[in-house]
C-alpha cells in the first residue's frame, strides 16, 4: 500500500539553461532537467526512490519543510 506525500521543491534556473531541483525536507534529493517539466518529473522519481529507501531502511519520512527565502546584500 502506498501513501501520498507532498514536498516543497526549489527550482533553481541555471545560467547555461535548465533547472536544478532541491527538496529541503529531503536533502539527499538533488536533480535537474532541461525544462521545468523534465526537472519536476526527475524530482518526482528521485523523491520516490528516497522514500522507498527510507521506508526499507526504517528511516523516518519527514514532513514537508517550507523554506524561507530572503535576499542578502553584501559588498565584496
Amino acid at each position: 500500500m502506498s501513501t501520498e506525500h507532498s514536498f516543497t521543491v526549489v527550482l533553481e534556473p541555471q545560467e547555461e539553461g535548465g533547472y536544478t531541483v532541491l527538496v529541503p525536507a529531503l536533502p539527499e534529493v538533488v536533480t535537474e532537467g532541461e525544462t521545468e517539466a523534465e526537472a519536476l518529473a526527475n524530482a518526482r522519481e528521485a523523491i520516490r526512490a528516497v522514500l522507498e529507501y527510507r521506508r526499507d531502511s526504517g528511516i523516518a519520512i519527514p514532513p514537508d519543510a517550507l523554506p524561507e527565502v530572503r535576499r542578502v546584500t553584501v559588498a565584496a
